[in-house]
């Protein structure tokens, strides 16, 4: 049975992680209401970062139940993951979904940024885009 927990090596800790995300984002992810970036790490694994707005997301306990959420989503899907660190920003109205919607959207998600990171590998080298 694959490793299930959620350590903080799985988590983006401080500004230095989430800033290599932000800076050059390799790939980029949108959902009703959520939008995820995500940039390839050499850790083997993926990590997880998240940006919720008390502007975006009024009350605490929306911004919690999204968190919670999030990062249950990210450990229950570890395993499939690619290795990249993500950061999952939530937007205005995400607060409306219920849990099933939310975890519909997350899943869908995960799905295109696994499909998208395995398509960008596949390009050589010379067609990628460098800074």
């Amino acid at each position: 049975m694959p490793h299930q927990g959620f350590p903080r090596c799985f988590r983006l800790l401080n500004a230095g992680d989430y800033r290599y995300v932000f800076e050059q984002a390799d790939l980029k992810v949108h959902g009703k209401g959520i939008m995820a970036l995500a940039r390839r790490n050499t850790l083997g694994h993926p990590r997880l970062g998240l940006v919720v707005s008390k502007k975006n997301v009024k009350l605490a306990v929306d911004r919690n139940r999204f968190k919670r959420l999030v990062r249950e989503s990210v450990r229950l899907r570890q395993d499939q993951l690619p290795a990249v660190d993500i950061v999952v920003l939530a937007r205005r109205g995400v607060q409306d979904m219920d849990n099933d919607v939310l975890y519909r959207q997350l899943h869908g998600m995960w799905k295109r940024l696994r499909r998208d990171s395995q398509a960008d590998n596949a390009l050589p080298a010379s067609s990628k885009h460098t800074t």
